[in-house]
């Protein structure tokens, strides 16, 4: 059995709200996540999804529990050579990546950055190797010289995703990443994600609260509420045999053909789950 690429045991996090209150962010969780495999994990905002997320990329610390990363803890008080590899081999794709992206600069330096903080090739090396990045991800050569502002919403989201690419991470954590693009760019950006975990063997975590965009990448489904997981499962079994009223709720909300809200079934769904 070879090691998992994550695995995540009794995390605990909470916030300062007002006053003496305490927010928990999340509430002892464990997951794991098996080497070249995607695990959703799908939540409405203020869930803690983000948190896990970030606290897995070491963005965050956690008031207790551990993240295995690879076999190795991902450590609260990381010397430089450990953050260094960390990110070697994690990497994260956010939302919006026109927030990450200086919008005076050239969308390869984002990319040439990394490969300058983790290769040892020349300049002219660097550029070959952006090509390549910049066309396994779906994009031309000539967009190198792109401003961010000069490409749409998909097209920087496939920017971001050779920038994570350039360090040849083995694990990459996808925030809401298909969230801001319209539905026909995230169908495409979705494949191409899927075509990358297959040639390249990447484990994803991909976080999400959409539940209709999972079944495209990912293996398994963790759901979680108020910072807590109420179901998880293989996805085709959790799509298709919700057990949990709040995974219900978030299914009942996803739009089909003809699809209207159903308020009173939605309510119906909130009272049973604050029972």
């Amino acid at each position: 059995m070879s090691t998992p690429a994550i695995v995540v045991d009794g995390l605990t996090k909470t916030f300062s709200g007002h006053g003496r209150h305490k927010v928990t962010a999340l509430d002892n969780i464990s997951l794991t996540v098996e080497r070249g495999s995607c695990l959703a994990v799908v939540g409405e905002s203020g869930s803690g999804k983000t948190t896990l997320a970030r606290i897995i990329v070491g963005l965050e610390t956690a008031d207790s529990g551990t993240v295995m990363l690879n076999g190795n803890p991902v450590a609260e008080r990381a010397s430089r050579r450990e953050l260094h590899r960390r990110a070697r081999e994690i990497q994260m794709v956010f939302q919006d990546p026109q927030s990450s992206f200086n919008r005076r600069l050239r969308v390869s330096t984002a990319v040439d950055e990394v490969l300058r903080a983790h290769t040892s090739l020349d300049a002219r090396e660097r550029r070959d190797r952006c090509v390549e990045l910049f066309e396994l991800v779906g994009l031309e050569s000539r967009q190198l010289d792109a401003l961010p502002g000069e490409l749409s919403g998909g097209q920087r989201q496939r920017v971001a995703i050779a920038r994570a690419l350039a360090a040849d991470p083995s694990v990459i954590v996808l925030d809401e990443s298909v969230a801001a693009l319209d539905v026909t760019v995230q169908g495409q950006i979705l494949k191409l994600l899927a075509e990358l975990r297959a040639a390249k063997n990447l484990s994803y975590v991909f976080i999400t609260h959409d539940l209709s965009v999972v079944q495209m990448v990912a293996d398994q489904i963790v759901v979680m509420h108020r910072g807590a997981i109420v179901e998880r499962g293989a996805t085709a079994e959790v799509l298709g045999n919700p057990r949990h009223a709040y995974t219900q709720l978030l299914l009942a909300c996803v739009p089909r053909p003809g699809w209207k809200p159903q308020r009173g079934l939605i309510r119906a769904f909130r009272e049973k789950i604050a029972s």
